[in-house]
């Protein structure tokens, strides 16, 4: 090739049939370069159906087969400050999306927990990447949630609804696959990482809770104060042993990005589902957003890049910390 000539095998039965040869042999290069990507799809797809199949049915009880009365607590007597619970209340319909949080933070346990035994059964064993297992889900939650929650039971949700339960339910399956990857190098990393996002999560949620605060004052409730002091000391307190505990290992500790993600996971999906198991006094019911999130969308962000950027604040403290043990040992 490199003087000019073509390859003797595309020269034979005719001057055209070179043409043939080298069609042949680009398909045969780009069927060899997709072949990995094509192999990690099916990788993923065995591991995002039984997934997805184990959501739908979660919505299938819930919408379909539960007590309405009992799951998102219609009609429920939650006292002045909330005097509207009927099914399509504002306090009522966020269960309806917090439901995908739920289901979020049950697929994050189990998913992350299958993982971790596969990788001690056999070693060297990683899962697909979360993207993929992630993108798998993506068609069978798009047209089953929303067939399910605008057919089942009564009442049915109406499309827009329908589209935000949705929505909650593909990014909390988004966040609930991806600590798998970290459980495959073993429990006591998720662990530490899962602690580490403890702490920055207690930060966001403490300051999602900063709008109630004064009304709760006023009538002469001081235990949010309290409450925010312990739950910022917590967190410090937590955020400087992991620190230690990295130093002394003469390690960073994770990125940034997955600091936040952990965050992320435990606010949002761990904690929903530890309340919906053991603090619902046996009704199972689905909490609402209002015991995670603030409606005062402002101050939600202002909490999630508060949350970053402490994550961010973190890690450059840490890498510093490390470069500057490194440079002490050499000198």
């Amino acid at each position: 090739m490199a003087s000019g000539k073509l390859p003797r095998a595309w020269a034979l039965e005719g001057g055209d049939n070179w043409v043939l040869h080298l069609t042949r042999d680009l398909i045969r290069m780009k069927k060899a370069e997709t072949a990995p990507a094509l192999q990690g799809w099916r990788h993923a797809l065995l591991h995002a159906l039984p997934l997805a199949a184990a959501v739908l049915l979660l919505f299938y009880y819930w919408f379909g087969v539960a007590d309405r009365y009992r799951i998102f607590l219609y009609f429920h007597d939650m006292g002045p400050l909330v005097p509207d619970t009927s099914p399509f209340s504002p306090v009522t319909s966020s269960r309806y999306w917090m439901a995908g949080l739920v289901a979020g933070g049950g697929v994050m346990i189990l998913y992350a927990l299958v993982i971790w035994l596969a990788a001690r059964l056999r070693p060297g064993y990683r899962p697909p990447a979360w993207r993929h297992v992630c993108g798998a889900m993506l068609l069978p939650l798009l047209v089953g949630i929303p067939a399910l929650t605008m057919t089942l039971n009564d009442p049915v949700l109406p499309p827009g609804y329908a589209a935000q339960v949705t929505g909650a339910a593909i990014v909390a399956m988004a966040l609930a696959v991806w600590p798998a990857q970290v459980a495959a190098k073993g429990l006591p990393a998720l662990f530490l990482l899962f602690a580490d996002g403890a702490s920055v999560a207690a930060v966001m949620f403490l300051v999602s809770i900063v709008e109630r605060v004064g009304g709760l004052l006023q009538r002469g409730i001081q235990w949010p104060v309290v409450a925010i002091g312990v739950g910022l000391a917590g967190a410090f307190t937590l955020s400087l042993a992991l620190t230690l505990f990295y130093w002394r290992r003469r390690v960073a500790g994770p990125p940034a990005w997955a600091l936040f993600a952990a965050a992320l996971c435990v606010a949002y999906l761990f904690l929903p589902l530890v309340h919906h198991i053991g603090f619902t006094d046996g009704y199972y019911y689905i909490t609402d957003m209002d015991n995670y999130f603030t409606r005062n969308w402002i101050l939600q962000l202002a909490a999630w890049l508060l949350g970053f950027a402490i994550a961010a604040g973190i890690t450059q403290l840490r890498g510093r910390l490390v470069v500057r043990t490194q440079h002490d040992r050499s000198t």
